[in-house]
């Protein structure tokens, strides 16, 4: 595994990962909440290496991350007003947002659902490695499941090994929870997963939010 440290987000630095995603490989990269386990998303067997590094249930759907809101409508078939404005509002940040997934995303993302939860992270490193890359990112915390996120880079190290292929070790943000997780049922919006970003502030922008 080598390991790129400091906080500079040198373009060799960020090369590195980004060709080591290219190959199909797993990168450990900070991000604006924890760690991520990043992968190439668009990719079926670089996401199956994400499920078996973590020890991960292959049921479960995996958060992706995106650049910017025209990167997520390229993996999307529908992008419904009220959560196109708390992607404006909110992104970059700590708010998932679950749409519609498009054909180009693999079912091993998506989990059987048809469904992608998207977020842009307000992370400086993060949004350049997926610019790099050029490719959205498998954004699942890197711990092995069971465990807890880290913004330990040391953490890391110890519990994924030479299973990643670059980690680069630079701080992760403030935020100490996960990002919120939001989406459409029928024509309401609902909150899948409380987080960073509290329901009063996206209810300010859409209104009435249905809690799970």
């Amino acid at each position: 595994m080598q390991i790129t440290t400091g906080n500079s987000f040198q373009d060799s630095q960020l090369q590195r990962a980004a060709d080591a995603i290219a190959g199909g490989g797993l990168v450990a990269f900070p991000t604006d909440t924890f760690f991520a386990l990043g992968a190439d998303a668009l990719s079926a067997a670089a996401v199956a290496g994400v499920f078996a590094a973590k020890g991960r249930d292959p049921g479960i759907p995996v958060p992706v991350l995106v650049y910017d809101i025209a990167m997520a409508e390229q993996v999307v078939s529908d992008f419904p007003g009220p959560l196109h404005d708390l992607a404006n509002l909110f992104w970059p940040g700590a708010l998932t947002i679950v749409l519609p997934a498009s054909d180009v995303v693999p079912d091993v993302v998506t989990a059987g659902t048809g469904t992608v939860g998207l977020r842009v992270p307000d992370h400086d490193l993060a949004r350049e490695l997926i610019a790099t890359v050029d490719t959205p990112l498998t954004g699942t915390s890197c711990n092995v499941s069971g465990s807890q996120p880290t913004k330990n880079a040391k953490t890391v190290r110890q519990q994924f090994g030479d299973k990643i292929l670059v980690l680069i070790d630079a701080p992760c943000g403030e935020n100490t929870l996960p990002s919120t997780v939001v989406g459409m049922s029928g024509n309401r919006i609902r909150l899948f997963r409380a987080g960073a970003v509290d329901i009063d502030s996206l209810r300010k922008i859409v209104g009435d939010i249905v809690v799970e």
